[in-house]
């Protein structure tokens, strides 16, 4: 069976690295795995995520520093603008949040991308009220559009401590529902994934899939010496991420045919470990 991308891994091999690196696959980076360009409206997101990538760089670059990073700030040259027809998906946002802080100015750059006839994938950790909006504006848009939500864990401490100021497990939850009721195309992102079995997480929101359902992996876990309280959690990270457990998920993904798509997260650190 493929997985992401026409990657084959062999049974030969008995889930070996050695056979992902033997299909000579062409390794994506980034949104690139899931758009062909991206548009953002702020600097900085609320949700504050330990793991953020978008934080790392804003901080490295000097955008942004580690305490007023949660405070999200306009990008109004991005909300002013026009916006054409662009070849391809095009992601939005990719490194802030829909919050209801946010919502009305990312609604004026929505319109202006669908009004232009761009497919659309809205990626959020998502609050319900801000997709009720977005589900309400835009009805007679939908084919423009397709959700991906972000929901990590089913866990609510553990979301608590990874992206403290994002939504629970339960208001994500119901935001899924409601979308796909109101007859929008649907998908999942489970990265990175924060439960040792991703499967029961995937099981409970799969009802409520049209599309996909993508599992990556934490890659800047950071924090080796930390606080009694985190240890624990930067721990458990390692763990859950150690190569068997991969090989496990990789392997037991196979069994949802196309639903699930493997990140290439995932199959670089693989890679790594062989």
């Amino acid at each position: 069976m493929d997985i992401c991308n026409n990657l084959k891994i062999s049974t030969v091999f008995d889930y070996n690295i050695m056979a992902v690196k033997e299909s000579n696959r062409k390794i994506t980076i980034g949104t690139k795995e899931w758009a062909d360009s991206n548009v953002n409206c702020y600097l900085g997101c609320s949700n504050d995520c330990r793991y953020c990538y978008a934080k790392k760089m804003a901080i490295r670059f000097k955008r942004k520093t580690a305490k007023n990073w949660r405070i999200m700030v306009p990008n109004q040259k991005n909300i002013d603008k026009g916006y054409s027809k662009r070849k391809g998906r095009i992601m939005f946002p990719t490194s802030h949040d829909i919050t209801d802080a946010s919502l009305n100015n990312c609604i004026i750059v929505l319109k202006k991308l669908i009004r232009s006839k761009n497919e659309v994938l809205i990626t959020t950790k998502p609050r319900f009220n801000c997709v009720l909006e977005i589900c309400r504006i835009f009805q007679q848009y939908k084919r423009y559009i397709q959700f991906r939500f972000t929901i990590t864990s089913i866990n609510n401490k553990i979301l608590g401590f990874w992206e403290p100021s994002a939504p629970s497990f339960e208001e994500r939850f119901d935001s899924l529902k409601y979308a796909y009721k109101q007859g929008y195309k649907t998908s999942i992102s489970v990265e990175p994934f924060l439960d040792k079995d991703p499967f029961i997480l995937i099981d409970i929101l799969r009802p409520y899939i049209t599309e996909s359902i993508w599992i990556g992996k934490m890659n800047y876990i950071g924090h080796n010496i930390a606080p009694d309280i985190e240890k624990k959690y930067y721990t458990f990270i390692r763990e859950i991420n150690s190569k068997d457990n991969l090989l496990k998920i990789v392997k037991k993904a196979e069994s949802y045919n196309d639903l699930i798509r493997i990140k290439d997260s995932i199959f670089n650190s693989l890679e790594n470990y062989q």
